[in-house]
């Protein structure tokens, strides 16, 4: 687990947001990428990446993403953890979320997002 107050290496991919009122580190490692690999029933990693550029995640989806995110950025949620999660800004700040980790993952350090995964 990271220390407290840590911030994100955008060149490593990682993001931060704002759940259960604390500041987390989120990233798409390439174990996390393999679970969701697993989860989604992707042969690869482009398989995954075209799922999720489809724009029409379900927030079952976006909960394994920032569940995989978190694990990856060294916290200890669970799926469910992370269904019953406050995070900032609701469905709309999940949607946020998952968008700047896919973007941070699949486009790298300078990857701006330009619309919602929804």
């Amino acid at each position: 687990m990271r220390a407290a107050g840590a911030r994100a290496n955008r060149r490593r991919g990682e993001i931060e947001a704002v759940i259960d009122g604390e500041q987390r580190i989120l990233c798409l490692t390439l174990g996390a990428l393999a679970e969701l690999e697993t989860a989604f029933s992707a042969d690869n990693l482009v398989g995954l990446a075209e799922r999720f550029s489809g724009g029409q995640l379900k927030a079952a989806d976006m909960i394994r993403i920032i569940g995989a995110g978190l694990r990856g950025g060294g916290n200890l949620y669970s799926d469910q953890e992370v269904a019953e999660a406050s995070i900032d800004g609701g469905i709309a700040g999940c949607a946020v979320v998952v968008g700047k980790l896919l973007a941070a993952t699949f486009m790298g350090e300078s990857a701006e997002i330009a619309a919602c995964p929804l």
